[in-house]
């Protein structure tokens, strides 16, 4: 089964939750703020998928934290910030059978789609 793991509110996973539906893909969803994320969850995140491709720099969570929390940042501490701050992870997150991609963007949709339903 496919999960996808998000914020409910964002408009990036609310789309890929709609799409999933038209295309008629059974999935579940998880949400970080209302089912939660540890460090063992992040791990295999990062694990798969890097800190830096995780690592949402672009967002107004990232531009509030202070020069020195964004200096030198390493797997493990970009890991921990996720935990705190789960804005700080760029979404959705894709699961399936173990396997992890990220995104939802219109370039990478014929991918996604072949990569879903293989």
């Amino acid at each position: 089964m496919i999960k996808i793991y998000g914020i409910k509110n964002c408009d990036t996973v609310k789309k890929a939750r709609k799409w999933l539906e038209a295309e008629g893909l059974e999935h579940s969803f998880h949400d970080f703020r209302a089912d939660g994320l540890d460090a063992g969850m992040m791990a295999r995140f990062v694990d798969a998928l890097g800190h830096e491709a995780l690592l949402n720099t672009r967002g107004t969570t990232w531009r509030k934290l202070d020069d020195n929390t964004k200096a030198n940042m390493s797997a493990e501490k970009a890991a921990s910030l996720m935990v705190e701050h789960e804005a700080l992870i760029k979404r959705p997150v894709w699961e399936k059978e173990g396997a992890y991609r990220l995104g939802f963007a219109a370039k990478d949709m014929d991918a996604l789609k072949a990569w879903l339903k293989a």
